[in-house]
């Protein structure tokens, strides 16, 4: 199975530190995200991976090359400024991805999920990791029950950044940038979106101040 990590935002809320840096590449314990992910992936046996980038992008390339270093092979989606958003970026990547599911990861998350537990094969057009509610995401996304999600019900969670699409799931899209939930949604009220809840270490980093606190709690374990 191929790999996406998506890398193309542009980080408002993180400014200043994005102004010069983007996103994935900010260091956590003295790692920055995105490599935490591309040695998390080939541990588990996945080393064809797909990268998009936009805003700095060329730090990326000039980090992580074509992947050798890293014990994987790293093909690059270059992005026009301002991205493609998720659905967008990775339409425009499917070229890359091939014709079977494919795992998607946002490469701004710390997270110790064992990506060789994921499913390879799918019969639905989604299967995605749900988390606990993080405070500033108290409502949740979409509700899981017995693996199965919808958008709404007993159980909401937040989407953790980390799935397994076919690309059936962007038939009929169109070149450009749009957001990757409608499509979920979409799939969901046909009831072709599977689910699991991972109960691990996951944070979103969306802030400076969260970044801190990822920090000092990864530090505090190593």
């Amino acid at each position: 199975m191929k790999a996406m990590l998506l890398a193309a935002g542009r980080g408002e809320r993180m400014r200043p530190l994005t102004d010069t840096t983007p996103k994935p590449l900010l260091r956590i314990g003295g790692q920055s995200m995105i490599e935490r992910h591309i040695l998390a992936l080939a541990r588990a046996g996945i080393t064809e991976l797909v990268i998009n980038h936009a805003h700095l992008g060329e730090q990326f390339v000039t980090a992580l090359g074509d992947g050798h270093a890293h014990g994987v092979r790293i093909a690059w989606s270059a992005e026009p400024e301002g991205a493609l958003e998720t659905g967008g970026g990775i339409f425009n990547a499917l070229p890359l991805l091939g014709d079977a599911p494919f795992l998607v990861v946002n490469a701004d998350i710390w997270t110790d999920f064992p990506f060789a537990e994921l499913p390879t094969e799918i019969d639905d057009l989604a299967h995605l990791v749900m988390v606990d509610n993080p405070a500033h995401h108290e409502g949740g996304d979409f509700s899981l029950t017995a693996g199965r999600l919808s958008q709404r019900g007993p159980a909401m969670l937040t989407f953790g950044g980390i799935g397994v699409y076919r690309p059936a799931l962007f038939a009929g899209c169109s070149p450009g940038a749009f957001p990757l939930a409608p499509l979920l949604r979409q799939a969901m009220d046909a009831g072709r979106v599977s689910g699991e809840y991972y109960r691990g270490s996951w944070f979103d980093i969306g802030t400076p101040e969260r970044l801190d606190a990822v920090n000092r709690v990864v530090i505090n374990r190593q």
